[in-house]
């Protein structure tokens, strides 16, 4: 035990002594309680954790008190450089600019290491063998940290991608059989009626700048087709229905995400700030609209079949019928459960989407060799469910695109018990983070070129793109892997062949490369593009 642990505590502890001679005895007793309550979260509790990882080889920077890590974090991130780069220059590893002490500390002490913010106790994990693992690991005694999801808690609330164990286990399935293969399938025919407004005002756009190029900044046009899917989907309005839900759901994304997630330093401050109001207004707001879409919808499907029940009508009668639910929680249940679907049904995939434009927009020859593709397999160039399984040169440069710019930058875990991972004993508690681009650049997985955008190494698939297929990560790992992979896939196939099939576009000059971290690693300038009709290229 060294000194700098000690002195805050023994000078505090006197001054307690000092004050505590002047007050009763049940006063001095309950002052004490709450004393010693305080040291055992704020400072023993971390140091038993961190002592168990040392005794284990675990070595990591050495904490602060009180604020552990977090004051180096910040010193690291302000260093770190922010300007953006464009053109042929673009450089694919932006970890090192938006996660520098990550990657300054990965350096220092290797892929496994542990550090504190505040009074957590977190294992960096991205070791491959510690990650395949994981990957492989079914147990529930692994989730969510909570003092991310408390954060995160407004765009939330308590649904699938913030609950654990049997909660989380019981939404999952209610909610992921409704994007099982078969289920997406039966819904490429709306995808591809959703996105032909895109090519009509794109085509304006065209016509609008002279006729033969036009500059499209493209992630809101990519967000508003996104969204108008998972909204008819899932929910049977159009996008123009629930546009105020997800212009809100945006605003609080933004809001949330000023403040960081990250570092978790305990707040001690009892009256909510000014944007902690903002927030819970935001919060307020959205559940109200989607519960009013959630009784007109009601109404709406109250003479449905089973066999054309959509996923809403579903979490409403699952809500209402499971007794694990309750009456009295069914509403924040079937509340909650929406947000989730419309914040990961939508946000990360039109990321996604806007990360391939950008990438196809450096390598004209991809889009030729897709272009090719969707002529040769889509009969009358109809993009349609039997064409899916041929989509082979589409399917490689999304994984590509995947896999240098994965929308959740973190895998992170939570040991809700004592755990164990390959050779290491998690005590219960310290959470676990596994940063998915360092993980999708480790040249020792992927090779010297690991940095390089060549969609070729999937040719034959993920299990042959690496010597760990387990390493590759973008839609998470273990038992919680997301569970709309499927629908993002499908989705992003659909939206790539359409406009590669009517357009041919190259990065604009206007545009900055500049990812950001705003809950997922997105354009932070967005994607300029310039487009012209294939006709015309």
């Amino acid at each position: 035990m060294k000194l700098h642990f000690l002195s805050p505590l023994l000078i505090l502890l006197l001054a307690a002594v000092i004050v505590l001679k002047k007050f009763s005895s049940f006063v001095v007793l309950l002052l004490l309680c709450l004393f010693l309550y305080f040291c055992n979260i704020l400072w023993v509790e971390p140091l038993r954790h961190r002592w168990k990882l040392q005794s284990q080889g675990i070595m990591g920077p050495q904490p602060s008190f009180l604020y552990g890590n977090v004051p180096e974090m910040q010193k690291i991130q302000s260093a770190g450089t922010k300007a953006g780069n464009h053109g042929e220059f673009i450089a694919h590893d932006y970890t090192s600019t938006l996660f520098p002490y990550f990657e300054q500390w990965r350096k220092e002490y290797g892929p496994l290491y542990t550090y504190s913010t505040g009074n957590k106790q977190h294992l960096y994990v991205n070791h491959p063998d510690l990650v395949r693992e994981m990957n492989q690991s079914i147990t529930l005694e692994l989730g969510k940290p909570s003092y991310v999801t408390k954060r995160l808690a407004p765009m939330l609330g308590n649904g699938i991608l913030r609950s654990n164990g049997h909660i989380w286990a019981q939404q999952r399935k209610i909610v992921a059989p409704e994007f099982f293969m078969d289920k997406v399938k039966g819904m490429m025919g709306l995808m591809v009626e959703t996105a032909q407004p895109l090519m009509r005002k794109w085509e304006a756009s065209i016509e609008a700048q002279g006729g033969v190029v036009a500059e499209i900044r493209v992630e809101e046009d990519l967000r508003s087709v996104s969204a108008d899917v998972i909204s008819r989907a899932c929910f049977g309005s159009s996008y123009f229905r629930g546009k105020e839900i997800f212009s809100k759901l945006r605003i609080l994304q933004k809001t949330i995400a000023n403040q960081s997630v990250l570092f978790g330093v305990p707040n001690f401050g009892f009256l909510p700030t000014k944007k902690q109001k903002e927030i819970r207004s935001l919060e307020k707001e959205i559940e109200q609209l989607i519960w009013e879409a959630i009784k007109e919808r009601g109404q709406e499907c109250s003479e449905v079949s089973l066999s054309e029940k959509d996923l809403l009508q579903l979490i409403l009668e699952s809500a209402v019928n499971d007794h694990h639910v309750g009456k009295d929680s069914s509403k924040s249940f079937i509340v909650d459960n929406c947000k989730n679907i419309y914040f990961a049904g939508h946000e990360s995939t039109a990321v996604a989407a806007s990360w391939c434009l950008m990438l196809l927009a450096l390598h004209p020859e991809w889009q030729a060799r897709v272009r090719e593709e969707v002529a040769q397999v889509c009969q009358d160039g109809v993009v349609d469910a039997d064409s899916l399984p041929k989509m082979k040169t589409v399917t490689m440069v999304i994984h590509e695109a995947l896999r240098l710019y994965p929308p959740a930058a973190f895998v992170s875990r939570e040991a809700l018990e004592e755990t164990q991972i390959g050779h290491i004993i998690v005590p219960k508690g310290v959470c676990l983070w596994t940063l998915i681009p360092t993980l999708h650049r480790d040249s020792e997985i992927w090779g010297l070129d690991s940095n390089e955008f060549k969609p070729e190494r999937f040719v034959n698939g993920v299990s042959n793109a690496c010597k760990v297929p387990q390493a590759y990560v973008p839609f998470g790992l273990g038992p919680r892997l997301c569970l709309g992979r499927n629908f993002a896939m499908v989705q992003l196939k659909v939206v790539l062949c359409l406009i590669i099939s009517k357009f041919s576009f190259s990065l604009s000059p206007s545009y900055r490369h500049c990812p950001a971290y705003r809950m997922i690693v997105e354009p932070g300038q967005g994607v300029q593009i310039l487009i012209q009709s294939c006709k015309q290229g």
